[in-house]
């Protein structure tokens, strides 16, 4: 959204600052460092950033992230769209890809899709390139392309689809050179960082910016901890390096914030504190294995860390901890709210989810809760988070069969039940169960809580719901209660909180 300020405003606004005193302008620090130019690092780094090149299927194609290098928009006739036709055209791959202007078009079913990325040389030993999952998801063919625009042909080693992140591996002999992953806790706002890429299948691409903003919650996962850059990034950078200024890789750029499709300097990148210990199980076993805790969480708010005596406000308040999982063999109880996990602080709910999924699996770890006014310790074992088991050992199982969706008029909302298509769309978890949002009306009682299709409702004044029925029978059960309003536990992108909806006196519910 672009802000506009009237002028008529700002310059009674100019005009009433000139009546107020003039208040000591802070001291300016001189820039130290800065970098007269980035040729000598990028001409060091340029030969271990590559070209990834997919080939699809039509079907894989439509229903993956398109990542495919979009010619940029220019003025219908200029010199520059001449271009970028031309050279896409050029650095297209056989058989895939959009076709050219003029000549006979081909039939899209009839041929294969090509998607395009980008991906860094991490091992040159094991010969092992990083890239972003959504690059290759639905790869038949992989291809990686070097700075000197050699071709060489890549399998994909595994891949973690809750980071987005992939590892191939290079079919070849030829010596290669290699990057290393630098620390992220490091990079701070304001340090320079360059970004190498394949924007737009324009290879060997560099950009320079700076550190934004750090352990950014882009909603795409519960894992969600970016570091923002205003590098250039655009479509073709995906699964690229974001190093710092010593060559060392701080990130892995995988999101934009774009209005356009191309760049308007709010780039996301993974930071490579995260990317290690993922890129390091893949390389052992090709899967990644998560820890799990067992609970359901929401953010602890000012009111209720005020009712508890939690002060300042901090932690994340179980919700319910799980039947036979880890944290209630530990001790832990519905209402703590957890501090510190196996000795990192918990800052806010969000951070818990990573803090345990980093965790390796079997640790017996210390877990710091407030309870009754106070702090006490206990220790739970960590285990191995059931959907990565379920993921691989039961990969291919059919979705669910279709129920019918509910229409809760008088909670302005309809839910429906979790199906195979349900969760590609709205990146439910494997593990995810409840009833599902599916559509909410923004003028009613759902609207008002900002609840939002894709939503899971997992609870209805504290009793478990397994199907649409579930929640319309709790719903109207409360209606003969004469109670004003229903409690609901939901689980979204920000993770799970209690909501109240208030009942109103219209319709219990209708079938669609």
């Amino acid at each position: 959204m672009r802000l506009r300020t009237p002028i008529a405003a700002t310059l009674a606004l100019i005009g009433a600052m000139a009546a107020v005193p003039m208040t000591p302008v802070l001291a300016q620090t001189p820039m130290q460092n800065a970098p007269t130019s980035f040729r000598p690092l990028a001409q060091q780094l340029l030969p271990a950033v590559v070209s990834v090149q997919v080939s699809t299927s039509p079907a894989a194609r439509n229903a993956q992230r398109p990542d495919a290098p979009d010619a940029p928009q220019a003025p219908p006739g200029s010199p520059f769209e001449e271009f970028f036709r031309d050279f896409l055209e050029r650095n297209r791959p056989p058989g895939g890809g959009q076709g050219g202007q003029g000549g006979p078009r081909q039939q899209p079913q009839q041929r294969r899709g090509t998607s395009l990325g980008s991906g860094f040389i991490i091992d040159a030993e094991k010969k092992f390139v990083v890239t972003n999952n959504h690059v290759v998801e639905g790869g038949t063919e992989i291809n990686v392309v070097l700075s000197d625009n050699t071709t060489i042909q890549a399998e994909l080693v595994g891949t973690d689809p809750r980071t987005d992140i992939a590892l191939l591996r290079l079919k070849t002999d030829r010596q290669l050179t290699a990057v290393q992953f630098g620390n992220s806790d490091e990079a701070q706002v304001g340090d320079w960082v360059l970004a190498i890429g394949n924007p737009f299948g324009l290879a060997s691409s560099v950009s320079a910016g700076i550190v934004s903003a750090r352990s950014r919650d882009i909603r795409q996962g519960l894992y969600d901890d970016f570091i923002q850059t205003d590098a250039a990034i655009n479509r073709g950078n995906s699964g690229g390096p974001l190093f710092d200024m010593q060559g060392k890789v701080v990130g892995i750029n995988t999101a934009i914030y774009s209005p356009s499709g191309g760049s308007i300097g709010i780039g996301f990148a993974i930071p490579s504190n995260l990317a290690r210990g993922i890129v390091a199980q893949l390389e052992d076993g090709g899967r990644v294995r998560r820890g799990w805790l067992g609970v359901n969480i929401q953010q602890v708010t000012d009111e209720i860390a005020d009712s508890l005596g939690l002060k300042p406000v901090r932690g994340a308040l179980v919700a319910r901890a799980q039947e036979d999982g880890p944290a209630a063999k530990g001790g832990i109880r519905n209402g703590d709210v957890i501090l510190r996990f196996n000795n990192q602080d918990v800052r806010e709910m969000r951070n818990l989810p990573r803090i345990v999924a980093e965790t390796r699996v079997g640790t017996a770890a210390p877990v710091v809760v407030w309870r009754d006014g106070k702090e006490e310790t206990v220790t739970v074992t960590v285990a191995e988070l059931p959907a990565d088991q379920a993921e691989a050992q039961n990969s291919g199982r059919s979705a669910q069969p279709r129920s019918e969706v509910v229409d809760l008029a008088g909670l302005g909302l309809k839910v429906g039940p979790i199906t195979g298509e349900a969760r590609e769309r709205f990146s439910l978890r494997a593990e995810q169960r409840g009833v599902l949002i599916t559509e909410v009306d923004p003028n009613g009682p759902a609207g008002e809580r900002d609840l939002r299709p894709g939503d899971v409702i997992v609870e209805v004044q504290q009793e478990r719901v397994n199907t649409p029925q579930d929640v319309q029978n709790r719903v109207e059960a409360l209606r003969r209660q004469n109670r004003s309003t229903a409690l609901l536990l939901v689980e979204g992108q920000q993770g799970q909180r209690f909501v109240p909806l208030r009942l109103r006196e219209e319709g219990s519910g209708r079938r669609n």
